[in-house]
């Protein structure tokens, strides 16, 4: 139990041993406490950052890396690399403002209405991040079965053989397939991790329900 969950439970008794608190004693303590999470929920986003780019960094010399390198799909991948980090940076930066917002929170109704956009904030990123994966899948796909020669022959060979709906339907099966683990993983992954700080922070939005009720 929290010591807001303790200081609750003695709040206004008449008992001398325990002190009194106000209704701005137990607002200070929640907005103490919301401040904080969403500090950790803006650290958290960004240590998340520094491990997929230490990953992506980590496995540049792996050898699908460099089979995809002599597709020369750079025109194609940049862009798109450049507008993930453009997502990252938004999203980080409304992470920030929701922690500097909710720190200088002056009343109960506003902290809620922040407490609200946080957790969208939150969530935004998370379904952005699960959509980017699955648009980068098969945007690479594409580019292979566009630029990988011996793709490209199977495909000849399948088109010749009357199995090229076979051929397409494995691979994008398939692919569905890995993409399902993968977001099962970062849901499991965003949920032990943000989920739990949500969970927290709608603790938080319903303790100031009572306050203003």
């Amino acid at each position: 139990m929290d010591e807001l969950e303790l200081l609750k439970k003695d709040w206004q008794k008449d008992n001398k041993d325990y002190p009194k608190l106000s209704y701005n004693d137990i607002y200070k303590m929640i907005l103490k406490k919301s401040s904080s999470i969403v500090k950790w929920i803006f650290i958290i986003s960004i240590l998340e950052f520094v491990l997929w780019s230490a990953i992506s960094f980590a496995l540049k010399d792996a050898d699908f890396n460099k089979k995809f390198q002599e597709y020369n799909a750079e025109n194609i991948m940049i862009p798109f690399m450049i507008l993930g980090y453009i997502v990252i940076a938004y999203f980080l930066y409304k992470f920030f403002m929701n922690y500097r917002t909710i720190s200088v929170t002056d009343n109960a109704k506003v902290l809620m209405e922040n407490i609200l956009k946080t957790r969208r904030t939150v969530k935004q990123y998370v379904a952005v991040n699960l959509g980017f994966m699955i648009v980068s899948a098969f945007v690479v796909l594409s580019i292979q079965f566009n630029r990988d020669e011996e793709i490209i022959s199977i495909i000849e060979k399948s088109s010749a053989n009357g199995e090229l709906f076979k051929f397409y339907a494995i691979s994008i099966i398939t692919t569905l397939l890995v993409l399902a683990v993968l977001i099962g993983v970062l849901l499991l992954f965003y949920y032990l991790i943000y989920g739990i700080l949500l969970k927290r922070l709608n603790k938080n939005y319903k303790e100031l329900k009572k306050l203003e009720v």
